[in-house]
């Protein structure tokens, strides 16, 4: 991975993590394939074609600044709606990056995490998805998660449902349940906030994604579509994260400094 930077791109990142505070967690909408491509006269499918290497490119770029998470807003629950022909090429298409990528995952000792539906996956996809999940679950560099089958209000309504089920049997009682109770029955229990969620192509929403988990992220949006997003892109949504003020409801005087 680090053979492929340039020196410019070197020095780039290394006055990066100098002078800005790296996110540790990083969530990304990645919006805007079907855009670019209807501009450049392609089918969608050729737009989430081009997205692979904005994916690649990011997972490269945040394992070397050093952020700990990394997740992408792959497939959502609601684009199982999408005509048959393009929700069969996006599922083709991400069995052919896992087989592609496992190698490069292994080698750069990042490990894949998935939150969302599994069951709605197609089996061969399902298949895929665990077998990389297993065969990268040692590495500690950083934690790549695709958001698969995804939404919001999926992940708090299964949270709902195991927390009844455990007032139901007498396990917890209405009393016990806290914020923190909740935190601990979604998909994402064993992962942190993110600190800065991206998105692109200027729509200004979150899409019903980590709706519980962003109610104190740091949000940029860029008018790039997803295709086009490189590490020029990443890199100034850091500059932007790192010079916000994050104060969690206290005031000003009542933060520590970092």
């Amino acid at each position: 991975m680090k053979d492929k930077r340039t020196e410019a791109d070197k020095r780039e990142q290394d006055e990066l993590k100098a002078t800005c505070h790296i996110p540790g967690h990083i969530a990304i909408i990645m919006d805007g394939n079907g855009r670019w491509a209807k501009e450049k006269g392609l089918p969608r499918v050729g737009g989430h074609h081009a997205g692979v290497k904005s994916v690649r490119d990011a997972v490269e770029a945040c394992a070397e600044l050093g952020v700990n998470y990394l997740t992408l807003y792959a497939f959502s629950t609601e684009n199982w709606g999408r005509p048959k022909e393009e929700v069969g090429a996006l599922m083709s298409l991400l069995i052919h990056s896992l087989r592609k990528e496992l190698k490069t995952l292994n080698d750069n000792n990042i490990r894949l995490h998935t939150i969302g539906n599994r069951d709605d996956l197609p089996d061969k996809v399902r298949e895929e998805l665990e077998q990389t999940i297993e065969l990268t679950r040692q590495n500690t560099r950083m934690t790549l998660v695709l958001a698969l089958s995804y939404s919001g209000r999926w992940d708090l309504t299964q949270a709902v449902k195991h927390i009844a089920e455990e007032v139901a049997e007498g396990r917890l009682s209405p009393d016990q349940i806290f914020a923190e109770t909740i935190s601990a029955h979604l998909s994402t229990r064993d992962i942190p906030d993110p600190d800065l969620m991206i998105r692109t192509s200027g729509e200004m929403r979150i899409s019903n994604f980590l709706l519980w988990q962003l109610a104190y992220s740091e949000l940029y949006i860029t008018d790039c579509f997803w295709p086009d997003f490189r590490r020029p892109h990443l890199y100034e949504a850091i500059r932007s994260f790192s010079k916000r003020e994050r104060r969690f409801g206290k005031v000003s005087e009542q933060l520590k400094p970092v």
